[in-house]
């Protein structure tokens, strides 16, 4: 007697492929569905929202997050990480403020200052590599320290009397768009090209996923140690003198969290804090994401804590969204 097989129910055909769309998905993709989730919603509860004085300030601030983040997810694909970037944003800043504000040109106090944001970077990255200090200490203890620094340079008073054509430069466009942004996509095409399409940047994932076997392969480990957190610091320079622009002073309190925002950023757009993996494009809709709910929350009159709460939440919920996703991915 023949054995007759019942067809499969169309219910299972669906689950597999809502495990097979789960599977491939990366989680970059989720969390840009939630930021334009975001904005709808904020452009329903708030009228403000979608104002364009309001984007472009969205624009303006997502410029300075971006690009601090994009310097330390050099850092995170190394299986790194720079807790001092916010110390040395503003620490820079105030450098940079302090120089025009002595009569300095912008076309000497720009340069000094991100040779000074260099150099910060390669020091951390000599601590790590040639020194063999944890780079979670070396860039603790350069939060604290540069931190202190703004504050013994500036006396903990703020910098001002610089020149209006810092303001006129935040404030300025370049074919309706703000020329912060523009800068920020500048620096965005840049580190996706190291990324994608350099040795330096191959090397960097290469240290990420197995720093031995990197080490084997000849990678010169150390050099790209240094360009890593050089890059990170230097970024942050960058950053704090954007800043620095759109204040039109030095605030030595300026960058106090900046390196949490950075590794959120980093993270909740698919960067992994074990390394060998992010993307800067992923990094660019992690820091919307973040900026649009700072500036939602100040628009509802939500309290600050509360902000603070669920960006916490986003990142923990992120975090496991990927996690199941490997797991799963690897049948376990």
């Amino acid at each position: 007697m023949a054995t007759i097989t019942a067809p499969r129910p169309r219910s299972g055909s669906r689950a597999a492929l809502t495990t097979e769309i789960w599977h491939r998905m990366p989680v970059e993709t989720w969390v840009l569905g939630c930021a334009v989730l975001l904005w709808i919603g904020l452009s329903i509860a708030s009228p403000y929202f979608l104002t364009s004085g309001n984007i472009f300030n969205i624009m303006r601030q997502v410029s300075i997050d971006a690009i601090v983040a994009y310097g330390e997810l050099f850092t995170i694909i190394t299986a790194g990480i720079d807790l001092s970037v916010g110390s040395v944003l503003g620490f820079t800043g105030v450098a940079f403020a302090m120089l025009l504000a002595n009569g300095a040109s912008l076309v000497i106090a720009a340069p000094l200052t991100l040779v000074l944001g260099l150099a910060i970077g390669i020091v951390n990255g000599f601590a790590v590599d040639r020194l063999g200090i944890p780079a979670f200490i070396v860039t603790l203890a350069g939060l604290q320290g540069y931190r202190g620094l703004t504050m013994l340079v500036s006396g903990g008073m703020t910098v001002a009397g610089l020149p209006d054509s810092l303001g006129n430069f935040a404030n300025s466009s370049i074919f309706g768009i703000p020329t912060m942004f523009v800068v920020m996509l500048a620096f965005a095409a840049a580190s996706q090209f190291l990324l994608g399409a350099t040795r330096l940047g191959r090397y960097m994932y290469a240290l990420g996923s197995n720093i031995e076997a990197a080490r084997r392969v000849g990678v010169n480990v150390t050099r790209v140690t240094l360009a890593a957190y050089g890059l990170a610091s230097l970024f942050a320079a960058v950053g704090g003198m954007l800043l620095v622009a759109r204040l039109t002073m030095g605030n030595p309190n300026a960058g106090m969290g900046a390196e949490l925002q950075a590794i959120a950023a980093a993270v909740v757009g698919g960067a992994s804090l074990f390394g060998g993996r992010g993307t800067i494009g992923g990094c660019f809709i992690g820091a919307i994401l973040f900026t649009t709910i700072g500036n939602g929350a100040n628009l509802l009159g939500v309290n600050p804590f509360w902000q603070m709460v669920i960006e916490g939440l986003l990142i923990a919920g992120v975090v496991y969204l990927d996690n199941v996703q490997k797991r799963r991915a690897q049948g376990q």
